[in-house]
């Protein structure tokens, strides 16, 4: 199992951070001009430069600290990733209703966390593994409940019932990214840093099984 450690990287630098989403696609451009397009990855990886949030040598110290516990790029962490952290729109409240997980057998009381975006023409459904504790809300056929646990090994809601068929299942929640360090060695020049020069400090989604 790849190491991890449920810690999450320092929110004040991480709210300077700068990165997003990538994804991969193969393209291959035919004799005749067409392109032929082809996604290699399902699901996006984010990246990020966490240096612009380091402000303070204070601040500088906490990232050498948390990059030497976590033994560079081996160990990865929690990262609350500064533009996309919650499951309602920027600014607006967490509702129960936010985000559609699934719909009831019967049967089935266990429903993965996950975040839709877009919906017009193929919706992107991203899964959410690392959900933070006290902020899950679930609604069952569109009414809250508070019958349920939350599985964080996994990032999955377990209801204590079953619900029925055709019953829509929602959840709302704040979450974190699964990430480490892009690097085993950080690059720091103190006299740069005192002179307003930032350190490089790149960190990269990951995935967990």
């Amino acid at each position: 199992m790849t190491p991890f450690h449920d810690v999450r990287f320092p929110t004040d630098i991480a709210r300077g951070a700068r990165g997003g989403p990538e994804r991969r696609t193969e393209i291959a451009t035919l004799g005749s001009g067409f392109e032929e397009r082809n996604a290699v990855w399902s699901h996006s990886r984010r990246r990020w430069d966490a240096g612009l949030g380091v402000k303070t040598l204070a601040q500088l110290s906490a990232v050498v600290a948390f990059f030497e516990e976590r033994r560079g790029r081996l160990i990865g962490f929690r990262f609350k990733d500064p533009l996309d952290f919650s499951s309602a729109a920027p600014g607006a409240a967490i509702a129960a209703t936010d985000q559609h997980l699934g719909e009831g057998d019967g049967t089935t009381r266990r429903f993965a966390l996950r975040k839709t975006y877009g919906g017009a023409f193929d919706p992107y459904r991203r899964p959410i593994r690392k959900p933070v504790a006290g902020t899950v809300r679930v609604a069952v056929g569109g009414v809250e409940t508070g019958a349920f646990a939350l599985d964080l090994a996994d990032g999955s809601v377990v209801l204590d019932t079953a619900p029925g068929v055709g019953e829509v299942v929602a959840a709302g929640f704040q979450f974190d990214v699964p990430a480490r360090f892009d690097v085993d060695r950080l690059e720091i020049d103190l006299a740069a840093f005192q002179a307003g020069s930032v350190p490089s400090i790149p960190l990269v989604e990951i995935r967990l099984r």
